[in-house]
């Protein structure tokens, strides 16, 4: 009889539950709002305007109101419109700078207050004259990306989608106009470096305050997001700023907003019951949006997807996966989907993801540090535990000695978290993908030399690094979190953990991957004028593509990595920087 405790009082805040329909949708929503509802009618009579060249779904849902909603409710009511039903280009147009502010008016520049153009002490191991004037070219962007919340935020709130925020912030760049999660882990790193220490405490001070707001970080600072989270990175955040400021403040204004974090990982719909092959139960972690419908920034394509399902609960449950998908912030990935070739195949919620699971072990092993920093030695002992058990956990369900590798691990259609899966070798996803090899990131592991080996062998026959660094998987699917796109965050992850470690030859590996990396953004913004979001690892200075989206630029998190590599690393003064060292 498999038997595994499990808390009656386990909730998710601030949401409605749903009665169980068969093996389709059962979870939990958060209610939207009458400001986003309307916003997605008004995007999908934006498409049979305009067409779909060029068209941004996420565009509509950012706007602002000029006026009530019922105002502009009933003025689109009144559009004249043609036999199919839509509105004229003219008459759209004149309706929406009518009615509407444009996206992104509700955000204005904030002058960061710690911005310097040559800060002191800034990359002493960076010799190269040119490297150096481009990586302060790329320290300049901090400004292009700052911004706050405009004062009709705060006044009228009913306006706009956009929520309303204690402090500056520091956006990704293009369409992406708000702050967003795990984005912000990478920007703070480069902040770091750049010596812009009260940048990153706000951007921190925004995320506790989302915390206390809702129970959790949202995706991003949107009306729309608020019904599922990101990777959970705060805690790295916090223990980050601590190590170069000594700020002992934040850490204790951090602690109990980090202590609600981790109840929302780890209880309700995101908790799931393991019981390994030797018969002990583990607790991992899974992505569980809390919404079942289309998502509002993407309303028009997840309706498009969804059109070739038959039903309403087969469309409930792949409207799911879709805003689970978007809370992995891998949105979208073969590494999700049952069938590579089927979309619709999606089903995350069926999943433990290896990288999830290490992020909650960082939470839980930064919470004992600061715990102990603060005298609390409670919630060091009881978090201590916690992370003794998800090690435990991590080495019985997603390692594979075989491959030298942490894989994903399938669990049965509609688990519930009462429910106890029983371990079979067979449910563990056997493709690669980058996030197998993210646990190395973590002392943890890093530190364990016979791991480390093991995992820099298979690594370097993986297949997975190119010309200019890392790609996300191995196949071609045209969704941009696979093969040949490279990810910032999933370089400097890898690259940093096999950096921490004692062994010579995974060091000299990570420099060899930053190096690729730094001359790939290099080449890229000497071209192109930016820093870009994705790259194409298959050739150097190629940017990457595929996906929903136009590739985008900015671009907070691969500023912030690119950095972060110069730092660690530096550039001699006698080495080329370019492809095939060909300087530009």
């Amino acid at each position: 009889m498999l038997h595994c405790l499990v808390s009656a009082s386990e909730t998710v805040p601030k949401v409605m539950s749903k009665p169980a329909t068969g093996n389709f949708d059962i979870g939990p929503v958060v209610p939207t709002t009458p400001l986003v509802t309307f916003l997605e009618r008004v995007q999908e009579s934006a498409l049979a305007t305009f067409g779909q060249k060029d068209f941004d779904p996420k565009l509509y849902v950012d706007l602002s109101l000029k006026f009530d909603l019922s105002a502009i409710v009933t003025a689109f009511h009144k559009l004249p419109r043609n036999a199919t039903g839509s509105v004229s280009i003219p008459d759209f147009k004149e309706f929406m700078h009518e009615y509407f502010d444009g996206a992104g008016n509700d955000l204005v520049y904030a002058e960061p207050p710690d911005f310097v153009p040559e800060p002191d002490g800034f990359l002493p191991k960076v010799k190269n004259p040119q490297v150096r004037a481009w990586a302060l070219e790329v320290h300049a962007l901090w400004k292009n990306l700052s911004r706050r919340v405009s004062c009709s935020v705060l006044d009228r709130p009913e306006f706009h989608t956009l929520l309303p925020l204690p402090g500056p912030v520091v956006i990704p760049g293009s369409r992406f106009r708000e702050v967003y999660y795990w984005d912000s882990y990478w920007v703070i790193r480069g902040l770091l470096v750049s010596k812009m220490y009260k940048t990153a405490k706000a951007i921190v001070t925004n995320l506790i305050y989302l915390i206390d707001t809702y129970g959790y970080v949202l995706n991003g600072a949107r009306a729309y997001y608020t019904n599922r989270s990101q990777p959970p990175l705060l805690s790295a955040m916090v223990y980050d700023i601590y190590n170069r400021t000594g700020d002992l403040d934040l850490v204790k204004k951090a602690l109990p907003a980090l202590l609600k974090e981790h109840q929302f990982w780890n209880s309700g719909i995101h908790k799931v019951n393991v019981q390994d092959d030797r018969g002990r139960n583990h607790t991992l972690s899974r992505y569980y949006a809390m919404w079942n419908k289309p998502r509002p920034e993407s309303s028009t394509i997840d309706k498009a997807h969804a059109s070739k399902l038959l039903n309403a609960s087969e469309k409930e449950q792949f409207y799911r996966e879709l805003a689970s998908i978007a809370e992995s912030g891998w949105d979208f990935s073969t590494r999700w989907m049952r069938n590579t070739s089927d979309f619709t195949t999606l089903a995350i919620t069926s999943i433990l993801p290896v990288d999830l699971n290490i992020f909650i072990l960082k939470m839980e092993l930064d919470i004992v540090s600061m715990a102990q920093i603060v005298g609390d030695n409670k919630t060091a002992e009881s978090f201590l535990k916690a992370a003794q058990a998800r090690k435990a956990a991590i080495d019985s369900v997603f390692w594979n000695e075989e491959n030298g590798q942490w894989l994903d691990y399938w669990i049965s259609n509609g688990t519930s978290s009462q429910e106890c899966q029983r371990w079979k070798a067979s449910n563990q996803n056997n493709n690669t993908f980058a996030s197998n090899f993210v646990p190395i990131w973590i002392d943890l592991f890093n530190s364990d030399t016979c791991i480390v080996e093991k995992v820099r062998k298979s690594f370097q026959s993986s297949g997975l690094l190119g010309a200019a660094g890392i790609a996300t998987s191995l196949t071609r699917s045209g969704e941009q979190w696979d093969f040949p796109n490279g990810w910032a965050p999933l370089q400097h992850m890898i690259v940093e953990g096999l950096g921490k470690s004692g062994s010579h030859e995974a060091k000299s590996m990570a420099q060899d991957i930053a190096m690729r990396w730094i001359n790939t953004n290099y080449v890229a913004y000497k071209e192109t004028g930016a820093m870009h979001e994705k790259y194409n690892v298959e050739k150097c200075g190629d940017i990457g593509g595929g996906g929903e989206y136009i590739p985008q630029t900015g671009f907070g998190w691969s500023n912030g990595v690119v950095l972060a590599f110069l730092e660690e690393f530096g550039w001699p003064a006698d080495l080329k920087i370019g492809c095939n060292g060909v300087m530009l």
